[in-house]
């Protein structure tokens, strides 16, 4: 039992499966506006609510694990030259090469299948979100728009949730659209602070990003500007889905929050560039959720 436990442990580890907490709760987010705008014209029972959300979770487990396990097998010789990097499972030799090529395969399976679980037109679709959740690992080779790439992945957490409740698109599509470029701008502009990390690296070894092109000034810069626009589609998406005062008190925090992190990390200081990706992007999501949750419940 203990040899079990650390192996799904070892797992957990190679996919960062704490980070899922930057895509969960956004597809939360989108399946349960997808029941608050269509309250009226989709009647559901509340256990096959649950069902569905099950199987968007088993969704979204799957998809992000494979994207995870690629992402490492893709950049495996990157990691054993970067000093920040040698330790993760590959380059440490605590997963083999050959395992992690099975554990992708696997999950991306497991990925198409929950899609199938779901519905037809999430089946369709999921070929392209692994083309584009698969395909990032190799942007950064090629371009610095790498970060947007990742952020476009996981901005396809609240359509994917969206469509797995409704089953279409239809018009009430364009609030959830909102919310998709409010990740996309939101995960890019995060992803660029953690990158500070590499920049030296990065230039020394031909790869491409925003601090490494543009210097580290003007990549906080950048992310800043995300940021900004990642609150401007995030209070238009709020307002046109018509939630109460709790969930405008729960986007104040995730703005909050947001600018937060821009006052940890400096140009000529980048120790504290993992409480700023991590912890406050981290609490920032939940309180989202949270607060929307609960806007929810009372107003029903």
């Amino acid at each position: 039992m203990f040899r079990i436990l650390l192996g799904i442990q070892k797992y957990l580890s190679f996919i960062k499966f704490s980070h899922s907490v930057f895509a969960l709760p956004f597809a939360l987010i989108g399946f349960i506006t997808a029941i608050w705008l269509n309250a009226k014209t989709i009647k559901t029972e509340p256990t096959e609510i649950i069902f569905i959300l099950f199987k968007v979770i088993a969704c979204m487990v799957f998809a992000r694990s494979a994207a995870m396990g690629f992402n490492r097998l893709a950049d495996k010789e990157i990691d054993r030259k970067n000093s920040r990097t040698q330790i993760r499972e590959i380059p440490s030799g605590k997963i083999s090469v050959s395992s992690a090529v099975y554990f992708v395969i696997i999950t991306s399976i497991g990925f198409c299948l929950s899609a199938l679980w779901i519905n037809s037109l999430c089946f369709y679709l999921s070929p392209v979100a692994l083309l584009i959740i698969l395909g990032y690992s190799f942007t950064k080779r090629f371009t610095w728009l790498s970060h947007f790439i990742l952020g476009l992945g996981l901005s396809l957490s609240p359509i994917g949730a969206y469509i797995a409740f409704t089953g279409k698109f239809d018009v009430n599509f364009l609030i959830i659209i909102n919310y998709s470029v409010a990740i996309l701008c939101w995960v890019s502009g995060f992803d660029i602070i953690y990158s500070l990390q590499d920049t030296e690296f990065d230039r020394k070894e031909g790869l491409y990003s925003i601090p490494s092109k543009f210097g580290i000034h003007k990549a906080l810069l950048i992310s800043r500007i995300l940021h900004l626009l990642t609150s401007f589609f995030l209070i238009t998406a709020g307002y046109y889905s018509g939630y109460g005062v709790i969930y405008w008190l729960g986007t104040l925090i995730f703005i909050s929050m947001l600018f937060y992190q821009h006052t940890l990390v400096k140009p000529n200081d980048l120790s504290h560039v993992n409480v700023a990706f991590f912890t406050t992007n981290g609490i920032a999501s939940i309180c989202l959720v949270v607060f929307l949750i609960f806007d929810i419940f009372i107003s029903f």
